[in-house]
């Protein structure tokens, strides 16, 4: 099948209200997991996760950290705020750089109220004990629904800390209901390193550091990626197919360590949420368009690449491209080398739907997702037919679902590294 002719009216299913978790569970690795088994789907917690990932895996999280990427601008009594929701920056500059600015930035942005708010600039203002911190805001022309909004602040902070001081936990929309104290820390995975994401990987979520320690006591190795979850994860599909749906670009950050470990531990890897795994599969398609001799900027990831490098082979409709993972990301390596560097970012779009072939990862821990969503799509490029199976015995089984609910362990059919 050509995942351009996916209809996403094919990727639904019926996920009544009360099934969508408002709240996380008060210990983290509690929270239901559905086991997919070769011939079964067996129910377990979290906390069982020790016992059922094969020995000697290597476990993949995300390490972003959700920023408090919502600004509510008083407007007066009786009246209700603007609503800055930020998304990214607006110059050429890197989402973790940004976080380290100081003084004043230019962000795109979301705005609620944007018609009401003319050119007057906008003010937040705190106590805090550094002083009194005063937050400018200028909205500048919109483009595509955002806005390029101006901040400048007055005290010695980044943007990060003015953002923790003034902004407010980005709770997902569908959760319907105003940030409560916990979700602070809640929606945070115990990992977090980087700030930069609009929303928790939240397969990360019911990772505690007592099931940490118990995975490192079983022999499990930890390795961290970074990607930087962007607004458009909980944007449904809203075309008839796939082909009109543009997918989000996130920004991803890797290091030579963590390519020369993965490199080490192909056909061990568990992936902990779509995010990681959309990480780790871009590391290969970029293996794929760089090497030693080129080119000196790190391209981004687009949308199709992966469907549109896989060529006809007489025997078959389509054939695996025939780098291996292991050259794909060696050919990184040798990039790094000759530019001299030790790390990079730049920005994926890759699609994960029905049709795709896996290089990188052997399992995905993910929770259950939005009907009509991107992410249910990368379910069932992985699991077939049988992601109804799972969403059904998910329903059946009082599950939670979306970013405050269960989980799942799914097996990755994976030619290159089974």
């Amino acid at each position: 099948m050509n995942p351009k002719d996916i209809k996403i009216s094919d990727f639904t299913y019926n996920l009544p209200e009360d099934r969508i978790a408002k709240r996380p569970l008060s210990n983290r690795e509690s929270s239901q997991l559905a086991y997919v088994k070769p011939n079964a789907i067996e129910a377990y917690r979290y906390a069982d996760l020790p016992q059922l990932i094969p020995s000697k895996s290597t476990i993949v999280f995300n390490n972003t950290k959700v920023i408090h990427a919502r600004l509510l601008f008083p407007r007066g009594q009786g009246l209700r705020p603007f609503e800055v929701f930020c998304l990214e920056p607006a110059k050429e500059l890197d989402i973790q750089r940004a976080m380290a600015v100081k003084n004043s930035i230019v962000y795109t942005c979301l705005i609620g109220g944007a018609k009401r708010w003319k050119n007057n600039p906008q003010q937040l203002v705190l106590s805090t004990e550094l002083g009194t911190l005063v937050l400018n805001a200028h909205k500048g022309e919109p483009s595509a629904g955002s806005f390029e909004v101006s901040f400048d602040w007055n005290l010695d902070l980044t943007f990060a800390e003015v953002l923790e001081v003034l902004g407010n936990t980005p709770l997902p929309p569908y959760l319907n209901r105003e940030v409560e104290a916990e979700d602070a820390h809640r929606y945070q995975t115990v990992y977090a390193t980087y700030e930069g994401s609009v929303a928790a990987p939240t397969a990360g979520l019911h990772f505690s550091e007592k099931l940490l320690h118990d995975l490192d006591n079983k022999g499990m190795e930890r390795e961290f990626v970074t990607l930087h979850v962007g607004a458009g994860t909980f944007k449904p599909v809203s075309s008839e197919t796939l082909e009109e749906h543009p997918m989000h670009f996130e920004e991803i950050h890797i290091n030579r360590h963590t390519l020369k470990s993965l490199q080490s531990k192909l056909g061990s890897i568990v992936a902990v949420g779509t995010t990681s795994a959309r990480t780790l599969e871009s590391l290969y398609w970029l293996g794929t368009l760089v090497s030693s001799k080129g080119p000196k900027e790190i391209p981004q990831v687009p949308q199709w690449l992966p469907y549109s490098m896989e060529e006809p082979h007489k025997e078959e409709t389509t054939t695996l491209i025939s780098i291996s993972p292991n050259k794909a990301l060696q050919n990184l390596l040798d990039w790094m080398e000759v530019q001299k560097v030790e790390s990079f970012y730049t920005k994926t779009q890759l699609l994960i739907a029905p049709g795709y072939s896996f290089r990188m990862i052997n399992h995905l821990i993910t929770n259950f997702h939005q009907p009509q969503s991107t992410l249910i799509l990368l379910v069932a490029a992985a699991l077939g037919e049988r992601w109804r199976d799972l969403y059904q015995y998910a329903l059946d089984h009082d599950f939670r679902f979306l970013s405050y609910g269960d989980g799942c362990l799914l097996p990755i059919p994976n030619k290159w590294n089974p």
